[in-house]
């Protein structure tokens, strides 16, 4: 009888370590091994509303500098990309969740964040800036953003969380801003005169304001900040390989002509 429970235990143990080796396996850098949700793939979760870094095109794909950095990044690893689209908010909840493998949204890393999920190396920096009409008379100036009637921005990003901040904290309060599902909402509600502002990330606001005669950018950057991939809390493996992945695509110059595609010299 000990020797069949025996059995029985070494059996169980081989079944366990089959059932948690799920989804793809493939090396890391450091020759660990990482898995995927899905076999053979790997899952961005992503809010295709971000020119340039993520957007849909007229027939229904998807295009930007994060989708074809994660294009790049999935071949290396020798799986094949796939892009779940949904809103930011949502996005961060994917990976976290595990229902995703990586999140890149132009994603800034903050503490909050940092508590609830893991970040690869800085890929790019971001700049925050203050889109108004150019005859405002609320807003010419960051300065004049304290006594604005309305900012705003798109829900769950660091422009809604910088402005949102109590003003002891260096925010303007809640009262003071109202969060869209995207940032062409936002825009177009300060176009309508619902907002006297908008805060948001400066590539989608130049594309935002030369889509949109009347508007301008602000000459002052409102934050600087770096853009990282999340991923799930403890993510070790996978994040490594990720890493690993995007230095050599630096290195090799893949990543620079990916950028330069969409974003031009001036």
């Amino acid at each position: 009888m000990k020797k069949f429970m025996t059995v029985l235990l070494a059996l169980a143990m081989v079944l366990s370590l089959a059932a948690c080796g799920g989804g793809n396996n493939a090396g890391s850098q450091d020759g660990a091994a990482f898995t995927t949700v899905e076999e053979g793939k790997l899952h961005m979760s992503t809010n295709a509303a971000f020119p340039p870094y993520e957007m849909t095109t007229d027939d229904g794909g998807f295009e930007g500098i994060d989708v074809e950095v994660a294009e790049a990044i999935a071949k290396k690893l020798g799986l094949e990309l796939v892009v779940d689209d949904m809103g930011f908010d949502a996005a961060l909840t994917a990976v976290q969740t595990g229902q995703t493998d990586i999140a890149m949204a132009g994603i800034t890393v903050t503490d909050d964040r940092l508590e609830v999920m893991d970040f690869s190396d800085s890929y790019a920096t971001g700049v925050q800036v203050v889109i108004v009409k150019e005859d405002s008379p609320a807003v010419q100036s960051i300065d004049d953003l304290a006594s604005a009637a309305m900012i705003g921005t798109q829900k769950a990003t660091t422009g809604y969380i910088y402005c949102s901040a109590p003003v002891e904290e260096g925010g303007y309060g809640e009262d003071h801003v109202t969060a869209f599902d995207t940032g062409a909402l936002a825009v177009m509600a300060l176009v309508n005169g619902q907002v006297d502002a908008v805060v948001i990330d400066n590539e989608p606001a130049k594309a935002y304001v030369a889509e949109n005669p009347g508007l301008k950018i602000l000459d002052t950057e409102f934050a600087v900040e770096d853009y990282a991939i999340g991923f799930a809390k403890g993510n070790t493996a996978l994040k490594d390989a990720v890493n690993a992945a995007m230095a050599e695509l630096k290195a090799d110059g893949t990543f620079q002509k990916i950028v330069d595609k969409y974003i031009t010299a001036e």
